[in-house]
């Protein structure tokens, strides 16, 4: 008896989650890891604001600059040489940060690192488009955008840990580490398409419909269709708005807590938390209630325009508030409440790249990422100019959502 004939569904499409849960939380910690790590590293290398401003950005820039790159390439090749590539450079750069001794060997580390890091979320979103029914592709951004906010939330408690014990040149071939495995587990276990995966049935096959079709060979771009596309720059518009403020989490915020907000490095690592674990739980909440949402609104497309207005104007507003708190911790609450709004638009913004995208799902996702990260770019770097202005950048986040 062919075991793919059997009536009950298998589930091999649920690990498919799994492995893009695991690399989220691993691409955070390596990503965030610097922004903890800076007090240790700036006045060992004599390093200024401005400095640190570019230093951040240089990931940023090449994040965006290798973003539609990795997204096609995953449309063409298919997501499983691509991950592996992408995880294996990463990793190899979080190692070499460690190792790095001036201004711009920072520069040139993490520009590298930010090009290698690239596709990696458009890959996932190639994956979700090719191993999961329509239906439960939003909910699955929802999980892995939750669990890679909150990787980045942990960071600062783990990096604080990790340097008790070791130099922060050697805390980073710690955090390489585990990309490394990743990749070796995920090489042996993914397949591009289902129909070549031993662990799905024809009962599970039945489920995913149409979606195996577009796995792999879609090197053909249709790019003057996707730029004259109202959606797909409207994807753009919204992301660059929801990443500029954002970046600010995993940049700066451990500086204004210390600086501005004048905490000691223990509550830091506390106060840290709040926003990326306060975005996890918007990301979850838009997940789950994505379909309720849509069918409530009457269309999924008003309902991802409600769940997208409703998060950039919460965010903005509770920006306002956090600004004007003088108590860290209502501060701090406030300003996590606003992560939580910025990330109710996440999820959606995802679904509607496989969507409108298709079989070009990981190219979509990938333009719409490099938006992202182009303000990822902007932010930190403009925020190195302005500082010691605390105020002056938080209230141009506000702005910009």
């Amino acid at each position: 008896m062919n075991p793919k004939a059997t009536a009950r569904p298998t589930h091999a499409r649920n690990w498919v989650i799994v492995f893009a849960v695991s690399l989220a939380v691993i691409s955070y910690i390596d990503r965030v890891s610097l922004s903890h790590a800076k007090r240790y590293i700036q006045p060992a290398l004599n390093l200024s604001d401005k400095q640190m401003g570019w230093i951040f950005g240089s990931f940023a820039l090449a994040y965006a600059l290798f973003e539609i790159p990795g997204g096609w390439m995953g449309d063409w090749l298919g997501p499983r040489r691509v991950l592996l590539r992408i995880v294996l450079w990463w990793s190899t750069f979080t190692a070499l940060l460690g190792w790095m001794w001036s201004f711009p060997s920072f520069c040139v580390c993490q520009f590298l690192f930010g090009a290698g890091e690239a596709g990696g979320f458009p890959n996932i979103a190639k994956a979700f488009s090719v191993w999961l029914p329509h239906r439960e592709r939003v909910r699955a951004q929802g999980i892995v955008w939750t669990f890679a906010r909150w990787g980045g939330a942990f960071t600062a408690p783990l990096v604080i840990f990790t340097l008790k014990h070791v130099t922060w040149h050697w805390a980073f071939v710690l955090f390489a580490i585990p990309g490394f495995v990743w990749a070796f587990f995920f090489f042996r276990w993914f397949r591009d398409n289902p129909h070549d995966h031993p662990s799905v049935n024809q009962a599970e096959l039945a489920l995913l419909g149409d979606a195996p079709k577009s796995a792999t060979g879609h090197g053909d771009v249709p790019w003057g269709k996707l730029i004259r596309s109202r959606s797909v720059v409207l994807l753009w518009v919204q992301y660059f708005c929801l990443s500029f403020p954002w970046y600010f989490y995993i940049t700066w915020l451990p500086t204004y807590l210390e600086k501005f907000r004048k905490l000691t490095p223990g509550q830091v690592a506390v106060y840290g938390i709040v926003p990326l674990f306060c975005g996890g739980l918007g990301s979850l909440l838009s997940g789950t209630l994505a379909l309720r949402i849509a069918k409530w609104a009457g269309s999924v497309r008003m309902g991802r325009r409600l769940m997208a207005c409703g998060g950039f104007l919460g965010a903005s507003i509770l920006m306002v508030i956090s600004i004007n708190l003088a108590d860290p911790r209502w501060a701090m609450a406030a300003m996590g409440m606003a992560s939580f709004c910025n990330d109710l638009v996440m999820p959606p913004a995802w679904g509607s790249c496989m969507d409108v995208g298709g079989k070009y799902a990981g190219t979509v996702s990938g333009s719409m990422n490099m938006m992202g990260n182009l303000a990822g770019f902007c932010a930190p770097v403009l925020g190195g100019f302005m500082l010691p202005n605390w105020n002056m950048l938080l209230y141009t986040m506000a702005g910009v959502y």
